[in-house]
């Protein structure tokens, strides 16, 4: 480890020199390499730890660059996988740390291979399918985790420590009902968000791999338009699923979106883990600005990126266009939140 190019930080009180070393010999796995997961991770790599490991299931656009911070216009047009295209920025950054790319889809079967068992894990997803997921995991393996969001110009993190901390169940007991939480394809987003995210992240990564104590589960919010901020300490709850009861439905796969390739057709069918009752005109008029949504009462349709979305008021949507299931799960998380 190169002390002159750390000085910097090992100069702050709270990390020293005995905490860059710790930050040096740290593991931090990143879920998700998007606007949020990049950001994070070029912090992460800039601050020393010691391996960073990659994970995303997607390519670089053209419309990611707005606030994907780790991507270039030559990415964009070779459609890199953005683990690939992470990592190899990442190593162009800092030399003198190791860097691991994976390329696939985190779900309840991948999850212990791919995320394994780090020091601190990072929450850079973009739906909270997948944040339920992770916590699930963090909470059964005793991982410390970061969980982050971000819509419009408001701005979330909150570190999770397992057995000590509120857990992200504790605060949200259920997943929200489809369409009912803003997201960044209806809600836009912007860069600088995205950035105060990736700030926050990164920070609260950095005091968990120091041994820092007694702050987490914290929720931090910041509007970085207006400049208001606000945290909030969360309990933790003695009846919350997963902390307090030891039950990990998402981890077992039960309480996710199914997804079903249909032989012979380019659809899959979304079928989500409990029945909803959705206002589908309602729904579309949010959603008709960014995307057209079109609703006859009975049936919402929308078309983005080459793939159609016929939503049903149970939840249930067909997705014509494409059977790669994950790619259709992740439309679907994108479109509905």
């Amino acid at each position: 480890m190169s002390e002159e190019r750390y000085a910097k930080q090992a100069l702050f009180g709270a990390i020293g020199a005995a905490g860059q070393r710790r930050i040096a010999e740290g593991r931090v796995t990143v879920i998700g390499c998007g606007a949020i997961g990049s950001a994070s991770a070029e912090r992460l790599a800039r601050a020393g730890v010691g391996r960073l490991t990659l994970v995303d299931r997607d390519f670089v656009e053209r419309s990611n660059l707005q606030r994907q911070s780790l991507y270039t216009e030559e990415d964009a047009a070779s459609r890199l996988p953005k683990a690939v295209a992470a990592e190899r920025r990442l190593r162009a950054i800092n030399s003198e740390i190791e860097i691991v790319s994976l390329t696939a889809d985190v779900t309840a079967r991948t999850i212990s291979r791919l995320a394994g068992r780090p020091d601190v894990l990072v929450d850079g997803s973009d739906n909270f399918e997948t944040r339920f997921l992770l916590n699930d995991y963090c909470v059964r393996e005793g991982i410390p985790w970061v969980y982050g969001g971000a819509v419009g110009a408001e701005a979330r993190a909150m570190a999770l420590r397992p057995g000590l901390s509120a857990c992200l169940r504790c605060a949200m007991e259920e997943l929200p009902p489809p369409g009912s939480v803003p997201t960044c394809d209806h809600a836009g987003v912007l860069g600088g968000t995205t950035g105060a995210v990736g700030a926050l992240q990164s920070a609260a990564a950095l005091r968990l791999l120091t041994g820092d104590r007694g702050w987490e589960g914290r929720m931090t919010s910041l509007n970085v338009w207006t400049g208001e901020a606000r945290s909030v300490l969360l309990s933790r709850r003695e009846d919350c699923p997963a902390c307090g009861r030891g039950l990990f439905p998402f981890l077992d796969g039960r309480a996710l979106p199914k997804a079903v390739a249909f032989c012979g057709r380019n659809l899959v069918q979304i079928t989500p883990p409990e029945e909803a009752r959705l206002d589908l005109p309602a729904l579309a008029a949010r959603l008709r600005p960014a995307c057209g949504a079109d609703c006859n009462g009975f049936l919402l349709t929308l078309r983005e990126e080459g793939l159609e979305l016929n939503l049903f008021p149970d939840g249930r949507a067909l997705i014509k266009g494409t059977q790669d299931e994950a790619r259709a799960r992740a439309f679907y998380a994108r479109v509905m939140g």
